[in-house]
């Protein structure tokens, strides 16, 4: 059985003071925990306007993929329950599978994608939930960032969820595919400005089938142009 809690806290990290009410079932808060604590004790990370994620509602957080590190940390620099991605053979372990479960992550085939995989994406999303996406598919080879494909303009158009950029940095150089060992390199995570597409959207739902496409892949580049623009560092609206 999974207890439901609303944990009311006020937390400090890297000397933002943050006081607010969120619900976690048990197991996602304690995982999140977990991570907020690697994160900033191995890693020394770093968390860039986060306030720009909305604390409630659909949202779809396209983030740059780098390592298996990158997941967690665009959930744990939120204070808000996020629905994960998981190949789904992990689900057959029943330790492993037991805890997705309760995390609400999201079976996915080898490749990242499937019907099912999408229907459930879109559900939780119709719900108002929040979800991470990859728009390059897989994490980079390089260190460098990668084109956009298709798959999450589609999501994006069939949804009504705000998509907000997302960039990872540091996670290359922390534990990269040619790792085999985490290495205790600085790492850091920045929010973009949403992202609404509601011109996009509109004009999809009479288009040709070859427009369509064209949609997809525009939404796709637009996000990552926007994922590119992102630099370490927080963005005031004022100065000083």
């Amino acid at each position: 059985m999974v207890w439901r809690l609303v944990f009311f806290w006020t937390l400090d990290v890297g000397g933002w003071g943050f006081s607010l009410t969120t619900a976690m079932n048990f197991s996602y808060y304690v995982g999140w925990l977990f991570f907020r604590a690697v994160y900033r004790f191995y890693f020394r990370w770093r968390v860039y306007n986060p306030e720009r994620v909305p604390l409630r509602g659909s949202v779809i957080l396209a983030s740059n993929h780098a390592s298996f590190i990158d997941p967690p940390l665009v959930g744990a620099g939120l204070h808000r329950k996020i629905n994960y991605l998981a190949r789904e053979s992990l689900f057959r372990f029943p330790i492993v599978g037991r805890v997705l479960h309760s995390w609400s992550a999201v079976p996915v085939d080898r490749d990242g994608g499937g019907a099912a995989g999408l229907k459930t994406i879109l559900d939780r999303l119709l719900d108002g939930g929040g979800i991470i996406l990859f728009p390059e598919g897989t994490r980079t080879k390089d260190g460098n960032l990668q084109p956009a494909r298709s798959g999450i303009g589609l999501t994006v158009i069939k949804s009504d969820a705000v998509v907000v950029p997302v960039r990872v940095f540091g996670t290359f150089q922390a534990y990269g595919r040619h790792m085999r060992f985490p290495r205790p390199r600085p790492i850091a995570v920045k929010y973009g400005e949403p992202l609404r597409f509601e011109v996009l959207r509109f004009e999809a739902k009479n288009c040709s089938k070859a427009r369509l496409r064209q949609i997809y892949q525009q939404v796709a580049d637009e996000i990552m142009a926007a994922i590119v623009r992102l630099e370490p560092h927080e963005d005031k609206a004022a100065f000083p």
